[in-house]
């Protein structure tokens, strides 16, 4: 088989999953509308990115529509980062400022225009040809990875800041699901650095080598996409999203600075005492959804408040706070010899978890065994 063929088989591959995927995003129903559709947009640029072999085929040399598929490029990296977004935070809505996700798009098309767009077919071919000595042609991909490097590190940035936001407001096990969106991220750094490289020797005395790594790029990208439809399959509600209005405590405490915490030390003390009460006699913690807001509601304590309690004054994460109760619940239940018959995965469920290794992890973070262990252990 040789090289044309395998492109046209691996991008023939990927055309029809990306394609099935986008659709499948846009139909399934799910409270995350919104954010699927940009996943499903992030595809169908990605589509029209890798269909090159296929265009390539069709076409008689290098055309208008040719290069405005090349720079579709400067699309891809805005919609996966307004993908993270919109996933991360559930009251996100697209704004005119988003607009300005364009301009990398918009001003290659505009650098272009004079040279390429608004010349003949033989000047294309020309400034094709000499692409290596094209001040256009490398002011562009200059750009690209300048543009991919501010958005890779904006996503970074943005998952940092939404675990943390996460841990202190809510007490959902699918805060492992994080975990996601931070692999994505991941894969798609390496891609865009092989990428990187691809490109360096575009431009070099071997551009054979770019060849190369592009057909490796197509099977790296097919991979990645097998993997996205994966996931959408088996995760298609991946996590619960918050609120973009909250703040992390380290930000309410700087602002409080200078005019004190608004809770003394009395005052702590009568609201730690009503929060560990309501959490001992009510027991929330069953409820594997639990929210600061639902305790906050509960003891008429405002959020705020309650926030700094919890994160600040006992210095734990609400989400770890929470865990605390669920995880000795935990333990009562495997000491109980009445119910040694009861599984593991019954007691997790049973205590307010819903995924078997979230509650291993805390458990092993509570007390340095499995719960399997910890059982023998008795």
């Amino acid at each position: 088989m040789d090289k044309t063929n395998l492109l046209i088989i691996v991008t023939v591959i990927s055309l029809f999953i990306s394609l099935f995927l986008a659709f499948f995003l846009v139909t399934v129903k799910t409270k995350n509308k919104l954010s699927n559709s940009i996943f499903a947009l992030f595809l169908l640029i990605t589509v029209v990115d890798t269909i090159e072999p296929l265009f390539n085929l069709m076409a008689d040399g290098p055309s208008n529509l040719g290069m405005l598929r090349n720079t579709f490029a400067f699309l891809q990296i805005p919609a996966f980062y307004l993908y993270i977004v919109s996933v991360c935070y559930s009251d996100f809505k697209f704004k005119p400022k988003h607009l300005a996700h364009l301009l990398p798009f918009l001003i290659v098309n505009a650098v272009l225009a004079a040279r390429f767009y608004a010349v003949d077919l033989a000047s294309k071919i020309n400034f094709i040809n000499n692409r290596q000595d094209m001040i256009e042609l490398q002011f562009t991909h200059i750009l690209f990875h300048l543009q991919t490097a501010v958005y890779i590190i904006a996503v970074f940035m943005l998952l940092r800041k939404a675990k943390k936001l996460y841990l202190e407001n809510y007490a959902g096990t699918s805060v492992t699901s994080y975990n996601w969106l931070f692999q994505f991220t991941i894969v798609l750094t390496v891609l865009y650095l092989i990428t990187l490289f691809k490109n360096i020797f575009k431009f070099s005395d071997y551009p054979y080598i770019s060849e190369w790594i592009k057909i490796g790029l197509l099977v790296f990208q097919l991979l990645i996409i097998c993997w996205y439809l994966f996931k959408a399959l088996n995760h298609p509600d991946l996590f619960r999203n918050i609120d973009s209005k909250l703040k992390l405590v380290s930000d309410i405490i700087s602002e409080e600075e200078n005019s004190e915490l608004a809770v003394n030390e009395e005052v702590y003390q009568e609201e730690l005492l009503k929060l560990k009460m309501y959490m001992t006699e009510e027991k929330p913690f069953l409820n594997p959804s639990l929210t600061i807001q639902d305790v906050s509601a509960a003891i008429q304590i405002p959020v705020r408040d309650l926030s700094i309690l919890i994160n600040h004054k006992l210095e734990q994460h609400f989400y770890d706070f929470i865990n605390t109760y669920r995880i000795e619940n935990a333990m009562t239940i495997l000491r109980d010899n009445a119910k040694s018959k009861v599984t593991v995965l019954e007691i997790l469920y049973e205590v307010g978890f819903n995924s078997k290794s979230s509650f291993n992890t805390a458990f092993k973070k509570h007390t340095g065994h499995t719960p399997t262990d910890y059982r023998k252990s008795l």
